[in-house]
């Protein structure tokens, strides 16, 4: 068995769980930042739009505008109207009206927790989500970058539905050296993860990622059965430490409908943000933070194996405004 490293909490989070800086953690943390700077979104020019609002004077007009303009970029009305509170006690001309919004924006995700490696015999994470959100291609990604980091993973197929979910995360085994536990299609999905832990266990893994079928939130029966997957990893002695909700970054508004769902069947625990790469927006997650206080934990920006990277909240609210 390796070594598991023991993570060190930062508070930006783009820096990669380590427990001492080397040359190499440099490169690493180095190369997660450009990744992440080439992928930062056009938010359909909403940095020029607030410019223009406060070109001519602000007014109380000004302020409803810009509500307005966030609501549109699906920031959701809370958190809009908590955004332009802030903006409104810290704004002062000359200031950059844009950058005094993404800094708020920033600000919101303060104190939140980052994402680091969790630690357990074996650590136990859950990645939950609706269909064709690319759920499995984030586990992948995932355990490759555990993989990197020196942990052993071990994958639980507990998608048992979907003819192909068992082929994809048997591809991703392969190129990450994960150990997967499958069994055949339409086998009990928390049968799977019971064994699943159980081999992990056996085989000393540091880490237990736990596919589930793509369901759709408002299906009371598969949410069900989400859950008795959930209650299945806490009867054998090993709840999980993090259960990840994967959110498309082109959702809409339905993003609040979908994470209040899976937090309330099976307590989301933080969001990945996946396909944020082109002009994909994902102000959904500034909603998802200020209606249910669930934090994003990792962002997906390209369609690279590496990029998979710790969400940086600086970085996110630059693009949002860009």
């Amino acid at each position: 068995m390796q070594r598991r490293r023991t993570p060190l909490r930062r508070p930006s989070a783009f820096t990669g769980p380590v427990t001492e800086t080397t040359p190499s953690d440099v490169v690493e943390r180095g190369a997660d930042r450009e990744r992440a700077a080439a992928a930062i979104p056009v938010a359909g020019g909403l940095g020029s739009r607030i410019r223009a609002l406060f070109g001519g004077g602000v007014t109380e007009e000004t302020w409803a505008e810009l509500q307005d303009a966030l609501v549109r970029a699906d920031v959701g009305p809370k958190a809009a109207s908590a955004i332009v509170q802030r903006v409104r006690s810290t704004y002062k001309p000359p200031m950059d009206p844009a950058q005094v919004v993404a800094e708020e924006i920033a600000g919101l995700f303060a104190g939140d927790e980052p994402w680091k490696v969790p630690t357990g015999s074996p650590g136990v994470v859950m990645v939950v989500g609706v269909n064709g959100t690319g759920k499995t291609t984030t586990i992948g990604k995932l355990a490759h970058r555990l993989a990197k980091e020196g942990h052993t993973v071990s994958l639980a197929a507990s998608d048992t539905f979907r003819a192909a979910a068992g082929e994809q995360l048997e591809t991703w085994a392969e190129r990450t050296g994960a150990h997967l536990v499958q069994q055949g299609r339409g086998a009990d999905p928390g049968a799977v993860a019971f064994d699943a832990l159980k081999a992990a266990q056996a085989r000393g893994s540091d880490v237990l990622i736990v596919d589930t079928a793509g369901r759709l939130h408002t299906r009371t029966p598969l949410m069900a059965e989400l859950t008795k997957v959930k209650r299945v990893l806490e009867k054998a002695g090993r709840p999980a430490d993090e259960v990840l909700l994967v959110l498309d970054a082109t959702t809409g508004q339905n993003g609040i409908q979908q994470a209040r769902a899976f937090t309330d069947a099976v307590g989301v625990t933080g969001v990945v943000l996946s396909k944020m790469d082109g002009t994909a927006r994902g102000g959904i997650v500034i909603a998802v933070r200020e209606e249910l206080g669930v934090p994003v934990k990792l962002v997906g920006i390209g369609e690279g194996i590496d990029d998979l990277v710790p969400f940086d909240p600086a970085e996110f609210a630059r693009g949002l405004v860009a």
